[in-house]
Parts: C-alpha cells; structure tokens; sequence
C-alpha cells in the first residue's frame, strides 16, 4: 500500500486533523493582493490547488501587519477588511472543490521586507518607491547596499507578537484547519534565530537560548490562543558556517514540540547572501529525518521531490510523515492525481474533472467512469 495516499492524523489540543493523504501544497507567494487584500487571483489559485489531489493546501505568506509584507503585493491579514477579502475569496474557491483541509501561513518579514516583485529585481524599496522602514533583531541589512533595518524595541516585539496572536484569532474565524508559523527563509523569526543577523545584546540575542526566545514566545503566545493544528517551518540550516544549523534546530524543534507544536515543515537558507546550498533531489531530506528522529515530531519534507516514486521513498524510509511541494504544483496543479495514478492511490475532486483521465487512470477518483449524455 502506497504511504503516500494512507491517512495521516495531525494532533492538536481542540482533537487534531485527520488527512486522508500525506500530500500538502506548500506554501507560495502569489504577489497579487491589493493593500494586503485577496483578490480573483487567488480565487482562481486556490480553487485550481484545492482540485489538486493534495490532502492539505496552505495559503501562501500572508502577513501580520503592513509593514510584514515581504513586498507592497503580498496577502495580508491584519485588519478586518484583509479578513473579509480573505474569507470571501477562501469560501468561493473552496465552493469549487471537494473537501480539502486549508492551512494558512503566517508570517512577518523583518528585514526582507518592503522588497520589490522579484520580476521587478527583489531589491528593497526605499519610501519614496512605495517602500517603508523595516524592522529587525539587529540594524544589519540582508545585503550591504541596502539600508539597515530598526533593531525591534522590546515593545516592538510585543505588538507583533499580539498581531501574530490576532491574525491566528482572524485565521480560525475565516475556518482553516492548520496554522503554520514562518520561521524560514530569513524573514523575522529565522533572522532572531540566526547569529547572522541577530547581534543583539539583549535577553533576545546572543547565546542560543537568547536567540530562541523570541520566536518560542511567538509561538506560546499563538499556541494559547488557538487551539487548532498549530505547526512551524523552519530553515534547519543558514547553509553558512557560523550560521544556524541543523544542531541547533534539532533542539529548537524540541522546545517546540514541549510547547505544543503539532508539525515541524523543514527548509533551509534565505537568511544570507553568502549561502551555498547544495542543491539537488530531495536536497533538505536530510534535515526532515534528523529533526524527526530528534524531535519525534510530526515531519515535513520539501525541497525538489519532484517524482511521485520519489515521495513514496522518503516516507518509506521513515524519513517524513508529509511530502510538500510547490513550485510542482504551479508547473503541474494535477501532480497528486499523476501520482495517485503511479501509486496506486485514490483522490477526491470536483465532478467535472471525473471524465478527464484516461482510461488505465480511472481508479484514481474511486469511482465509475461517468458517460457521455
């Protein structure tokens, strides 16, 4: 029986989530919000998603507060009319589909943030641009050419810390399953977590412990408020020496898990320009099976699966409970029903597609062949 498409049960304090496959659509930024609302183009994004086979689909970064966003386009959710665009464009576009548990991603981007589309070069805007001052651990820019960020006061911290709480408030009105916190690709989080580019000298900087207690009172203070399934990606490495690493990932992530984190989702990088990732199939694998026999975590791997064998392996050595892609998805939104189709497995979608796969594929929907009238 194929690992893949067996169900897998998310613990959390309110009963947890059961997903009747380990196939999750990670996490993509779309750019196309305006004023940090939803628009018709994730309506047509995530009704295609939702059609995709996947058991879980997550809503890309959607920032905690204005100035959170990593560009001006980004998908926000930090007042009431980001929520009602929001739920608007969620509720139409899961009309449109079978039943597929949503998860949202929430996130601030710290440094990275006030950026340009990355068709646009990705650089940061100035305010005379469109752009706004940024906020870090410490005044250190991602890159040397750019202006340094504020290093957050404590009070700073403390009001995103609230607007995180508030946003997971807004997130379980608007009825998702799953919340995942961002703590990867160098955006706020990660940066307190990395001695790149936190130097403070305060109880938030420093040692390890320093550096961590920001993101874990994030966390608690999510974890208080929000008794649905609650999880964190991470970059399990700076891929930098001296930077972040997978040592001390292994410990945060069992911090996390003594917090009541549900799910750990392992990447990597994004916090330095000097990172030299190498780069190949299945490349952060690796990370997930250490962080997962550490942790004993319920354990995402990501990172260029790109065949359906291939997932299958990494879950039958053990080495993840839930297999995540996302750039696939864009290239090929059927992926989960190709891969159902190898494996041997079953999906659910609209009705409308039930006559579109070809004839050795038919088990894929479980159902009979609907003729022609």
């Amino acid at each position: 029986m194929s690992l893949l498409f067996s169900p897998l049960h998310l613990p959390s304090p309110r009963g947890g989530l059961t997903l009747p496959n380990r196939l999750v659509v990670a996490p993509m930024c779309q750019y196309q919000a305006e004023e940090g609302c939803a628009t018709d183009w994730h309506l047509m994004h995530w009704g295609n998603l939702l059609n995709s086979g996947a058991a879980l689909f997550t809503i890309e970064a959607t920032a905690v507060l204005p100035e959170g966003r990593i560009t001006p386009k980004c998908l926000g959710l930090w007042d009431d009319q980001t929520e009602a665009a929001l739920t608007d464009h969620l509720r139409r576009a899961r009309a449109l589909a079978p039943a597929t548990a949503v998860c949202i991603q929430l996130a601030h981007a710290g440094r990275k943030a006030s950026s340009a589309l990355p068709w646009h070069g990705g650089q940061l805007l100035p305010p005379e641009q469109g752009g706004w001052h940024t906020v870090g651990p410490s005044a250190l820019p991602q890159l040397p050419h750019e202006a340094a960020p504020v290093e957050a006061s404590p009070d700073e911290l403390q009001r995103i810390t609230d607007a995180f709480v508030q946003a997971a408030q807004r997130a379980e009105r608007i009825g998702v399953e799953a919340i995942e916190l961002h703590s990867a690709h160098g955006y706020l989080l990660h940066e307190f977590l990395s001695p790149l580019a936190n130097q403070r000298s305060d109880a938030y900087g420093g040692s390890f412990e320093n550096r961590i207690r920001f993101p874990l009172q994030v966390f608690a203070a999510v974890r208080a408020a929000y008794p649905g399934v609650l999880g964190l990606r991470l970059s399990a490495s700076d891929w930098v020496e001296g930077g972040w690493d997978l040592a001390q990932s292994e410990v945060f992530c069992q911090r996390l898990k003594a917090a009541g984190c549900d799910f750990i989702h392992v990447s990597s990088g994004g916090v330095s320009p000097l990172q030299k990732i190498a780069l190949g199939a299945g490349y952060q694998v690796p990370f997930a099976r250490a962080i997962r026999a550490s942790s004993a975590m319920v354990t995402t791997a990501v990172g260029l699966i790109i065949q359906p064998s291939q997932a299958e392996a990494i879950l039958q050595a053990g080495d993840a409970d839930l297999i995540a892609l996302a750039r696939g998805f864009l290239y090929q939104p059927r992926w989960g029903w190709q891969a159902a189709a190898e494996l041997g497995g079953t999906v659910d979608a609209n009705p409308a597609y039930w006559r579109c796969l070809p004839r050795e594929a038919q088990a894929v929907f479980g159902k009979a062949t609907v003729g022609q009238r």
